[in-house]
């Protein structure tokens, strides 16, 4: 199955941090603190996460896409990435609204190894605020309006990420693409 690119972050010559933004826990009085880098042609999510003051989670997200992305045609989305052995998440919103609901989907990483990620879209999970939500429709891969990448202590409904641990993460991501 051939992969698409809509992230080829080795062959970006665009400043990253026009499109992505932090959007850390310090939203809800947490102190993490996270970014989205070039370094040696891949884009760096790296920063410290804390679980001091209730906090627990770091992200990027994206700017919304303007117009959406129209994705209707893939079976989901594929990432390259080389982390640090922790579980992240990688969001996806089909609104505008910048607090809608997310489709979400957990993967772990193998430390110091790229691994290639394939995140179905009929497999992702509907969330609010790392709590799912029952009743939303499926994710309209016609109208992708924001991507996410996330590192939480929270896995959904309260239940706690198996692979998380506070401090200094790292996770390179090479491509972001659709299959």
């Amino acid at each position: 199955m051939q992969t698409n690119l809509i992230f080829d972050f080795s062959q970006s010559t665009q400043d990253i941090r026009q499109l992505w933004g932090a959007v850390d826990d310090v939203v809800m009085g947490g102190v993490s603190n996270s970014g989205l880098q070039h370094d040696g042609g891949v884009a760096v999510f790296s920063g410290h996460v804390s679980t001091a003051n209730s906090g627990g989670f770091a992200s990027v997200r994206t700017r919304n896409f303007e117009p959406p992305l129209n994705l209707s045609a893939y079976q989901g989305i594929e990432v390259q990435v080389k982390g640090d052995g922790q579980r992240y998440k990688f969001l996806l919103r089909d609104q505008d609204s910048w607090d809608s609901i997310a489709y979400a989907y957990s993967f772990d990483t193998i430390a110091r190894q790229w691994i290639t990620v394939r995140i179905p879209f009929n497999q992702l999970v509907p969330v609010f605020r790392a709590k799912t939500v029952q009743d939303a429709p499926p994710i309209q891969s016609q109208t992708i309006r924001a991507m996410q990448i996330m590192l939480s202590k929270f896995e959904y409904d309260g239940a706690l990420n198996p692979r998380f641990t506070p401090g200094e993460f790292h996770l390179a991501i090479k491509t972001i693409g659709v299959y």
